[in-house]
């Protein structure tokens, strides 16, 4: 089995795989299709057993957790090797973020409930639609606006799951080719508990995204040898409690953030095929629909921006077996 460990604000699984929490602009849920957001630097990952005595009980050793605040958003940076990939599922309060499935679950090839790191480089939200997902945002579990609790009818999972798969033997090389380097994401990066129930993922605004489509087949993938990681996400107020620090700032608004002239990306993957949207989370109420259907208003965030041509950069993709 793959060891688990926290190296600075990643979370390493075996020798390969990292995973990173990404701050990122929350992108107006206007019924509009945005290009992808920067990241706004890494929240900041901790491990439960550091912080026992002020962690929920229920809470495992063995999980982490992220500090958000209510209706922010992130993406999911992944860093992973070409030359030996890893299948990985992504789950949102016990809701696979692909397939819109139940968690946990084994590897499906049809429809897919899993992505592959590389190539996938990021994952913004919710598998909603072909080469579109809704945008993760934090809120409170019980509020009525997570994914998890319009899927499932309840709201108490919360967080983010993950779990990742070796390929089986002899599929890949053992042995990284020469110069040949871990892969990381090109995409933008700025740098710059208390009781009550912790916060779950909703889905925000659209995006074009692409999930591709496993290229290698799902026999490539050792269902045996995986491991499991549960990223818990708790407000300001419980992870000033839990670890004694403030919360980092909120961050711009994607439109003060866009009338300032700053950049959005859109990656160069027209060749990649990508897997179909998940009915089940095509259906999900945005943050904006239920703001709307409770209030008959929609919040300032959501009005639209535009982004102009000279503020677009274009990422090259990558493909198989490169870094």
């Amino acid at each position: 089995m793959m060891k688990v460990r926290l190296e600075g604000n990643c979370v390493h699984v075996g020798d390969r795989f990292a995973v990173s929490f990404q701050r990122t602009l929350r992108i107006p849920d206007d019924g509009n299709t945005y290009p992808l957001p920067p990241g706004l630097g890494l929240l900041p990952v901790h491990a439960v057993a550091d912080y026992r005595r002020r962690a929920p009980a229920w809470w495992r050793d063995d999980d982490f957790f992220i500090p958000m605040y209510q209706r922010e958003a992130l993406w999911l940076g992944f860093e992973g090797a070409g030359w030996k990939p890893n299948a990985v599922q992504v789950g949102v309060g016990g809701i696979n973020a692909i397939s819109g499935g139940s968690w946990p679950r084994e590897l499906e090839a049809s429809p897919q409930n899993y992505i592959v790191c590389p190539d996938q480089p990021w994952l913004d939200g919710i598998n909603t639609g072909t080469g579109l997902i809704r945008q993760f945002v934090a809120m409170p579990l019980g509020s009525g606006y997570t994914i998890e609790g319009q899927l499932s009818g309840d709201e108490r999972v919360g967080g983010l799951q993950l779990q990742v798969f070796e390929p089986k033997p002899g599929r890949f090389p053992d042995r990284a080719p020469p110069a040949n380097h871990t892969a990381a994401s090109q995409r933008m990066r700025l740098e710059s508990i208390a009781s009550g129930p912790g916060l779950g993922l909703a889905a925000g605004g659209r995006m074009k995204q692409k999930v591709y489509r496993d290229v290698h087949g799902i026999e490539s993938w050792d269902c045996g040898n995986a491991a499991a990681i549960f990223v818990h996400i708790v407000n300001s107020e419980q992870y000033l409690a839990m670890t004694g620090r403030a919360a980092p700032e909120t961050p711009v608004s994607a439109s003060v953030y866009t009338a300032h002239g700053l950049p959005w990306f859109v990656l160069y993957d027209e060749a990649r095929e990508e897997i179909e949207g998940a009915v089940r989370l095509a259906a999900v109420e945005s943050t904006a629909d239920i703001d709307k259907a409770r209030t008959g208003r929609t919040a300032a965030n959501d009005r639209p921006i535009e982004v102009s041509a000279d503020q677009m950069r274009k990422l090259k993709g990558k493909t198989p077996f490169t870094s």
